[in-house]
């Protein structure tokens, strides 16, 4: 234990220290011990934050890392309307959107032009869609951009498009990895406490099926990444059970690569707009954010490795703060992002390459690229020579947006997307 973690503790209070001292010592914490440390506040909130990176510090040493990806949100059109989404659209809605798979192929080249090394592709669940889209998708992307490592498919999209191919999970799943799928993002978890589920997102995929599509996944050697949505209806208790399912699965499967803390973003949700909670229950406090991403190195310690800090639900400076609470990772440049945009993040769609390395710096860390399974690429002893990617003075007008998506004719839904025509003209 280093002198400065050591002397912390000894202001704090003897019960949340002698669960921190178990924490350094590796010794493996109880559901009880997480939700003490969520309760954290003062002394002990910080020494809560200097424990998780002093764990990060032992675990993965001093590198942060983040990956150059583009974000393809290839529909906003969907047969489920979450309280917590303001991303999807009806089909009939004027701004419902569409692209096609050459657009896609279209926009991944772009992005390899750039310097990505992966793409994620995720969606909407058009109406009436074919169950084989996601396969051909990837089968696509891969002929026309081989070493491009394709991130997709969320479970919920995975349970859909078994269901409209008429066949079982792993099936699907074995279908996608031999088309070109790398890894599964593991989001679509929410909050994975039924009940809470029930209230948020009554129709969504159940707790007991996102399960059985990460662990599918794993057995198959698909791997995941692990996620929270956390600030809405949930408490305490219901975080401390979310991970501690998250847990038990990296124990059965070793198949999470990070688990990413995301905040609800609400300002332009539907449960947002209607204020049905009330406005100080809505969204999470920037306390609430440091415990959720320390306590995940905590209760993570000796599983999963790798913790994410969001600089697209937190802003750039507070996600480069986040690296002193046991995160080692930034995420990615993006490109394009629509979901968090559509909700009223306000942070922007793209991060500059040199801009990530800049804060990781400044933070006294060293700014490495990895791959998407945290292979690393280039270490940065400086900041390097400006990119393609750097390079960008305006994004928008360069890979598009979520505004221009939605305003434009070019991809309306129905007149862009074969499951369109078939829901618009009954053929």
């Amino acid at each position: 234990m280093t002198a400065r973690v050591s002397s912390l503790l000894d202001l704090v209070e003897p019960k949340t220290a002698r669960i921190l001292h178990q924490s350094l010592e590796g010794e493996e914490l109880s559901g009880p011990d997480l939700l003490t440390l969520f309760e954290a506040q003062g002394h002990e909130l910080h020494a809560l934050a200097m424990t998780a990176d002093e764990l990060r510090r032992r675990v993965v040493g001093e590198v942060v890392t983040y990956v150059v990806n583009r974000n393809i949100s290839f529909t906003n059109v969907c047969v489920k309307r979450c309280d917590f989404c303001a991303f999807s659209r009806g089909w009939r809605e004027e701004e419902g959107y569409y692209l096609p798979i050459e657009e896609i192929v279209r926009r991944t080249k772009e992005a390899a032009e750039f310097g990505a090394t992966e793409v994620c592709v995720q969606a909407g669940l058009p109406p009436q869609m074919d169950g084989r889209l996601y396969v051909d998708i990837c089968r696509a992307i891969k002929k026309e951009v081989p070493e491009i490592h394709i991130h997709g498919f969320s479970p919920e999209e995975v349970i859909y498009g078994s269901l409209r191919s008429g066949c079982s999970v792993a099936e699907y799943l074995a279908a996608l990895k031999e088309a070109g799928l790398g890894s599964i993002p593991g989001t679509a978890a929410e909050i994975l406490v039924q009940k809470i589920r029930n209230s948020i997102s009554p129709g969504r995929i159940t707790v007991e099926r996102w399960i059985e599509v990460v662990t599918t996944a794993h057995q198959l050697g698909i791997p995941t990444t692990s996620t929270i949505m956390y600030g809405h209806l949930e408490k305490p208790a219901h975080w401390v059970q979310h991970l501690l399912l998250l847990r038990d699965i990296q124990k059965q499967t070793g198949g999470f690569t990070e688990f990413v803390p995301l905040s609800f973003i609400y300002q332009e949700t539907p449960v947002g707009r209607r204020s049905f909670f009330t406005e100080a229950s809505l969204g999470a406090t920037a306390d609430v954010v440091i415990k959720m991403h320390a306590v995940a190195r905590l209760a993570f310690n000796g599983y999963i490795q790798h913790i994410q800090a969001s600089w697209v639900k937190e802003g750039p400076k507070f996600a480069q703060y986040l690296l002193m609470a046991g995160c080692d990772d930034f995420g990615g440049t993006l490109m394009n992002e629509n979901i968090a945009a559509s909700a009223g993040a306000t942070h922007g769609q793209m991060m500059r390459p040199i801009e990530i390395r800049r804060l990781i710096r400044a933070s006294g860390r060293v700014p490495a690229q990895r791959s998407t399974l945290y292979e690393i690429m280039r270490v940065f002893e400086d900041d390097g020579p400006a990119g393609a990617l750097d390079l960008v003075e305006d994004p928008e007008s360069t890979f598009g947006s979520y505004r221009g998506l939605v305003s434009s004719p070019s991809f309306k839904y129905e007149i862009t997307s074969q499951a369109g025509r078939r829901a618009a003209t009954g053929v």
